[in-house]
């Protein structure tokens, strides 16, 4: 099941459960699918079932995120070579099974299902062929960071019951073991000389000497302890109070403590001066495999790069005309230094400020979603600032809709310094992460009649790339109009995701450095080196990850083009959208097929009107 919230850490099941764990019966093989009396369509629906319920037991993380609370005391253990293997073996097994099942028996949502599936199972093995188990840590997520940032009670963690708060201690209790094994396999990874690159140990140990220092009552997993619900019972406080103290103070911070001087001492020496995927063992085919599995395609790391340095061109041709307009008259390429001078766009003085302005684009741009729309999701969505704990090194998120409607789908704002958030990128970055971006897309998505698995799954390619793709509607929206500024922040938005296209495949494939890389980014998005830095180790430590955007965006375009050609007049572009959207996410090939077909179905349609 592809993961959207963790990336790519949880995508082989960076942690686990218990030593003793094995698949629970409704993911071990049923017998009852060789009955003669169960159809093509029940055998399919049961793989799909026990691959959501497996897929949900070796990432229970993911679960917490999807809203599935039956999974909120574990912590995911596939860093332990037997759980591993045994997931390896599941994926395996399903994929046998599936197989074996008569496909053109199978027809509609059932075939889509079927391929989804097969293409996930597929990409699942790819990537289990590389060690991605030796590198379980990253400064973008790993499991204490993401710990963390639950204890605040504004994650997918529910801490509202005595009973939460006792989940989310069985989690704090098996991170210990959790360090160990990752300690094991750093180790091991150190022998093989498959290691983070120095500049990335570098940039993740200010987070776990955080996690490893201070009181216990200013520890992050402290926090459900200070924000006690006055709501519980005295027993209920002081037992909570006491497990919370015990558990973090004997076992989990001198677990944290060690792992901390692990990496600075042990680790950190040993950490690879080299840049890329590329330079690690078989990296050049691990490389290729992530592009695969986070595009959805073929295309290769080279086609990619000169697809990306198209791009850049295409959209400095656009800063040349919007330059005068906005008061410089140089060099197009030099227009987002220029900007990046400019106080003018810098006039927020508090948080508030900014997120009451987030919502008066929100309000702006729900005006004309019934324009672009024919179904709108039934999840509300909400705009929060993004907790302290991970603030410098997140970038603006959306996290969907709990499955069982407690929880709305959520615009993190990243908010460090209110001084320095600039007000031109606000509404194109909102059609991303908000709606009609992620929100429309995910929240659709949980509403569909489709197994459990294609509601909280998803790939990086449809899914950012319909997110990207929900950009450019904001100039159809005028929203853009008599706005330099906000269709500059659009355009630097757009030049941002060009140029990953670029670094990324620079970096992993053709050798560049991380200065390289920093300095292109300097270059041409007119980032300061900090902002480069930070968005370089992003791509480094997530292979292929920053591909998705483009790509996908680009195939969404591109099927609207043919669409908007083969149907002339006829074209709706409310039915176009809600097409796209109707079946939740798709691998591209899958989509662009699909679309296709739609295309000739209303050429039909239209013909017999």
């Amino acid at each position: 099941m592809r993961t959207l919230r963790i990336l790519p850490a949880l995508l082989l099941g960076l942690g686990v459960l218990n030593t003793a764990y094995s698949l629970p019966a409704a993911a071990q093989s049923n017998t009852t699918l060789s009955s003669k009396s169960a159809s093509p369509k029940q055998k399919l629906l049961a793989l799909a079932d026990r691959y959501y319920v497996a897929s949900a037991e070796f990432n229970p993380l993911e679960a917490t995120y999807h809203g599935d609370a039956g999974y909120d005391d574990k912590l995911p253990m596939t860093l332990k070579p037997e759980v591993r293997a045994r997931q390896i073996a599941f994926w395996k097994n399903m994929v046998k099974e599936l197989k074996a099942l008569p496909v053109g028996q199978l027809s509609g949502q059932d075939r889509v299902t079927y391929d989804i599936l097969l293409h996930e199972l597929d990409g699942n093995l790819s990537l289990a062929a590389y060690p991605d188990y030796l590198l379980p840590i990253n400064q973008m997520d790993s499991i204490p960071l993401t710990l963390a940032h639950f204890g605040s009670g504004q994650s997918a963690q529910p801490l509202n019951t005595p009973a939460q708060y006792d989940a989310y201690l069985s989690r704090i209790a098996q991170l210990p073991d959790w360090l160990n094994q990752a300690t094991s396999n750093m180790r091991t990874g150190k022998k093989r000389h498959i290691t983070l690159p120095m500049a990335l140990v570098n940039a993740l140990l200010p987070q776990f000497k955080q996690l490893a220092s201070g009181k216990v009552e200013d520890h992050p997993y402290y926090l459900p302890i200070i924000n006690l619900p006055a709501s519980f019972a005295d027993a209920d406080k002081t037992r909570l109070r006491e497990a919370y103290q015990r558990e973090i103070t004997q076992k989990t911070l001198p677990a944290l403590k060690e792992f901390y001087q692990f990496l600075h001492d042990d680790y950190l020496p040993s950490a690879r001066p080299s840049t890329g995927w590329g330079a690690l063992p078989n990296g050049a085919a691990w490389y290729r495999a992530w592009v695969a599995e986070q595009t959805t395609t073929n295309l290769t790391p080279e086609q990619i790069h000169a697809i990306g340095l198209k791009e850049v061109a295409r959209i400095q041709s656009e800063y040349a005309i919007l330059g005068p307009k906005l008061g410089y008259h140089g060099d197009a390429q030099g227009l987002p230094g220029w900007m990046e001078t400019q106080t003018t766009y810098r006039t927020f003085k508090t948080e508030k400020e900014i997120l009451d302005a987030y919502k008066a684009i929100d309000q702006e741009i729900r005006k004309h979603l019934p324009t672009y729309f024919g179904k709108i999701p039934k999840a509300p969505l909400e705009i929060r600032p993004e907790p302290e704990i991970s603030r410098e090194t997140a970038s603006d998120h959306y996290t969907s809709p709990a499955l069982d409607g407690s929880r709305p789908g959520v615009f993190w704002a990243v908010i460090n310094n209110p001084a320095d958030y600039a007000s031109t990128g606000m509404k194109t970055l909102y059609l991303h992460e908000g709606q009609p971006g992620h929100h429309f897309h995910l929240a659709s998505l949980q509403e569909l009649d489709v197994p459990k698995f294609r509601r909280v799954g998803g790939n990086v390619a449809y899914t950012e790339g319909w997110a990207l793709y929900a950009e450019t509607l904001g100039k159809e929206m005028g929203l853009f109009a008599n706005d330099p500024p906000a269709y500059y922040g659009h355009l630097s938005d757009e030049m941002l995701r060009a140029t990953r296209l670029v670094v990324d495949t620079g970096m992993h494939a053709k050798g560049w450095s991380r200065e390289q890389g920093i300095k292109y980014l300097q270059q041409t998005l007119g980032y300061t080196e900090a902002a480069s830095r930070q968005a370089i180790e992003r791509y480094m430590a997530w292979p292929g990850q920053a591909l998705g955007y483009k790509i996908g965006s680009l195939k969404i375009m591109e099927l609207r083009h043919l669409a908007e050609a083969e149907l002339g007049q006829r074209f709706d572009l409310r039915q176009f959208h809600d097409a796209i959207l109707s079946d939740g996410t798709l691998p591209l090939s899958l989509l662009e097929t699909k679309m296709r077909k739609w295309i000739t179905e209303q050429k039909s349609v239209n013909a017999n009107k």
